[in-house]
């Protein structure tokens, strides 16, 4: 415990680096807004966020972890509507409904930032599993379908359809509503 307050930094410190997370998000989000993810780099967002490079580097690493801190916020709104909102995405409904609300709700979710979860999902080989928020995703799926042969594959398989890369692909092409109807239509496939 002594030793641990002895290496915490001085309070002042730990302001600063909060003020800098912040404006770093802020300017990030802002610029992202303005100029889409892939048409800002770091050095934009470090200056606009008046911090230099480095401080952007150490805290957050490159621009997947960038996304994956504007990501956080926003992913903690869905989860906690899944663990204590109203049903049926929260609990209370049916697995069936709270299936097909999770999906609902994710899609939408996925498609106010595709971008973001594309960046963030694709920095690297295998990167979407290591993603806490993927686990979150997977367990609830996993949950709602205990009544299948293999949830656990067969959450990993809905997560796959809704994956940022191969939506990104597909939006053009079938549009937002035919995806939102074939993942409804695989869950329910799978569940019956």
């Amino acid at each position: 415990m002594l030793l641990e307050l002895l290496l915490a930094p001085p309070p002042a410190e730990q302001a600063r680096s909060a003020r800098n997370r912040a404006a770093v998000l802020e300017a990030a989000a802002r610029l992202f807004a303005e100029h889409g993810v892939e048409g800002v780099s770091l050095d934009q967002v470090a200056a606009a966020a008046g911090v230099g490079k480095g401080t952007l580097y150490r805290r957050f690493g490159d621009k997947s972890g960038l996304a994956a801190a504007l990501l956080d916020s926003r992913e903690r709104v869905l989860q906690e509507a899944i663990l204590h909102g109203p049903p049926p995405l929260g609990p209370g409904a049916p697995h069936a409904e709270r299936l097909t609300a999770f999906l609902d709700a994710y899609v939408d979710y996925l498609l106010e930032h595709l971008a973001l979860i594309r960046m963030s999902e694709t920095a690297s080989p295998g990167a979407r599993h290591r993603i806490g928020s993927y686990r979150f995703w997977h367990r609830h799926l996993a949950i709602l379908l205990a009544g299948t042969p293999d949830p656990d594959c067969t959450a990993h398989a809905l997560l796959a359809a809704l994956a940022a890369e191969h939506v990104t692909a597909l939006l053009p092409v079938v549009g937002e509503q035919r995806i939102r109807a074939d993942v409804r239509r695989i869950a329910l496939a799978a569940t019956s």
